[in-house]
């Protein structure tokens, strides 16, 4: 029994691994994912940002001490203009970021005002051009300035003031609720893209070419075939995943920007990779046969593929849901449910809040759906109407 699969196996693999196209189509969506998020990162960093060493051209009319202090101390400084309407022409060609106008005596009239009184509030005119991305980057900066300069003078009391840390949330909690909302999501798309790039070629196209019908007159056993053909394109579709995977976990520094600034990827253990392991080859093979099943009832590759719509909407609809659970749950029924259970197993390992029960229940569940695939498969085998259908 075991000669037979592994000679099923040593045939799928030596078709796909001996065809350097089919290579190629395995790994390139992973260096196309890096290469893609990593443009757009670079690409949105220079859209929304500005160099580390830019210096920003400021003016102001008027400008008060009080806030020629506080741009002093952002680093922005501003030089007095020589003149308003000049200033913004240069602000509308791009030759200055921005321009400040206070009313005479701002200062006085601040420390003067009423809210009560029912009059205007001293108004600061404040000029950028959006066309600029130095000059909207310059304009949010100041603003933002001068809103918590504008807080500070109507307030009574302050908040988290000093250089004390009031955030008590670790980088480890940080890395874990990033990547428990984002990776579930990602693996159960990568993990079903790289079943539907073999599994329809391994059954529908064998049905397709007529091909198939050589090895079902062979003596091998019909579950020895299916299991066969299961486990390698197991094995293919675990590599294609494994690309995208790893070019998609490269990719985000770049991709998110400063948001990754406070995360870590070195905080996983060896039993939360082990753990995630497990967790994935089982969740490779219920997506395996499942995308086998439906390619055995279709005629050609296209068809196969159509039918496996359902599961490719399945496995994204599912993996969406760790977005939006709160972590992993605690309940082992939620364990007991073919591919939601994988969901949140991987919710659990990357927000360290896994339930060892629950992933041995995930593994042992998913490896019982995978052996009643491989037996409703094998009855397809052995049924012409299915298999030789026209």
């Amino acid at each position: 029994m075991k000669n037979s699969i592994f000679t099923i196996m040593r045939k799928e693999l030596a078709r796909f691994f001996g065809d350097r196209r089919m290579v190629v189509s395995i790994l390139l969506p992973g260096v196309l994912v890096y290469l893609m998020y990593s443009f757009m990162g670079s690409a949105m960093g220079d859209a929304f940002g500005v160099d580390e060493d830019y210096i920003p051209a400021i003016q102001a009319v008027r400008l008060p001490e009080s806030v020629e202090a506080l741009l002093g101390e952002a680093d922005l400084p501003a030089a007095e203009a020589s003149g308003a309407e000049a200033a913004k022409e240069a602000v509308a060609a791009q030759e200055l970021d921005l321009l400040l106008v206070f009313p005479e005596g701002f200062d006085g009239a601040v420390a003067e005002y009423d809210i009560r009184s029912g009059q205007s509030a001293p108004n600061v005119e404040v000029y950028y051009n959006s066309a600029s991305t130095n000059s909207t980057f310059v304009y949010r900066t100041v603003a933002a300035l001068l809103d918590a300069y504008e807080a500070q003078m109507v307030n009574k009391f302050d908040v988290n003031a000093g250089d004390a840390v009031y955030d008590l949330a670790t980088a480890e909690d940080t890395t874990g609720s990033f990547f428990a909302m984002l990776m579930p999501m990602l693996l159960m798309m990568f993990l079903y893209s790289g079943c539907a790039a073999v599994a329809p070629e391994s059954i529908a196209g064998e049905k397709e070419r007529g091909t198939i019908a050589t090895m079902l007159i062979t003596p091998i056993r019909r579950s020895d075939i299916a299991l066969g053909k299961i486990l390698a394109l197991a094995v293919i579709s675990t590599v294609s995943a494994a690309s995208s995977t790893i070019g998609t976990v490269l990719s985000l520094p770049k991709m998110m920007g400063g948001v990754t600034d406070g995360l870590k990827t070195d905080i996983y253990s060896v039993q939360d990779y082990l753990l995630l392991a497990a967790v994935i080859l089982s969740t490779v093979l219920v997506l395996v046969t499942l995308t086998s099943i439906l390619s055995a009832f279709a005629k050609t590759i296209k068809e196969a593929q159509t039918y496996a719509m359902p599961v490719m909407l399945l496995s994204m609809g599912l993996g969406i849901t760790g977005m939006f659970g709160g972590g992993a749950s605690q309940e082992l029924t939620a364990y007991c449910i073919p591919l939601y259970n994988c969901v949140q197993c991987m919710t659990g390992v990357f927000s360290f809040s896994t339930l060892p029960v629950g992933v041995g229940i995930t593994v042992g569940v998913n490896f019982l759906v995978t052996l009643l695939g491989v037996f409703v498969l094998a009855k397809m085998f052995n049924s012409e109407k299915i298999i030789f259908a026209r």
